[in-house]
Order: structure tokens, then C-alpha cells, then sequence
């Protein structure tokens, strides 16, 4: 069940970064998160590429998808 708290929650760290003059932010998240990675393309981010093996979950090695967000509020 969704209630928007993921969204409510990267809105916030989205202003505050964009408060505070940061023009780009980043995040990694596991391929295999489809939630996460919709959430942050509604967000205004986009795929960078994956970091093969970079990530460990569970005592394994994980491909991490690295994504991004530059700030259309900053110049």
C-alpha cells in the first residue's frame, strides 16, 4: 500500500539540497528495486550507469544502478 512517505521524504532532502545551492545529487539502488527507481525517476532523476559488484546485501556482492539528479533551481 502506498502512502507517499518515500516521495514526501526525497522531496524534502531534494529542497533542502536545493536550499542550501547543491546542483546535483546522487543515489545507488539495487537493479532488482523497481519501487525505488520509479520513485526517483519521478523525482526528476536519471540512470548514470551501474557500478558492477559495488554493493553488498545479505553477505553477496551487488550491482548498484547509480543515478542522479541535477537541479533545475541552480545555476
Amino acid at each position: 500500500m502506498r502512502r507517499g512517505v518515500g516521495a514526501a521524504l526525497l522531496g524534502a532532502l531534494i529542497a533542502s539540497t536545493e536550499t542550501a545551492g547543491i546542483w546535483t545529487i546522487q543515489s545507488g539502488v539495487f537493479p532488482e528495486n523497481t519501487a525505488g527507481l520509479a520513485l526517483h525517476t519521478r523525482a526528476g532523476f536519471r540512470v548514470i550507469g551501474t557500478r558492477e559488484r559495488i554493493g553488498r546485501h545479505h553477505d553477496r556482492r551487488r550491482d548498484v544502478v547509480l543515478i542522479e539528479r541535477r537541479s533545475p533551481a541552480i545555476t
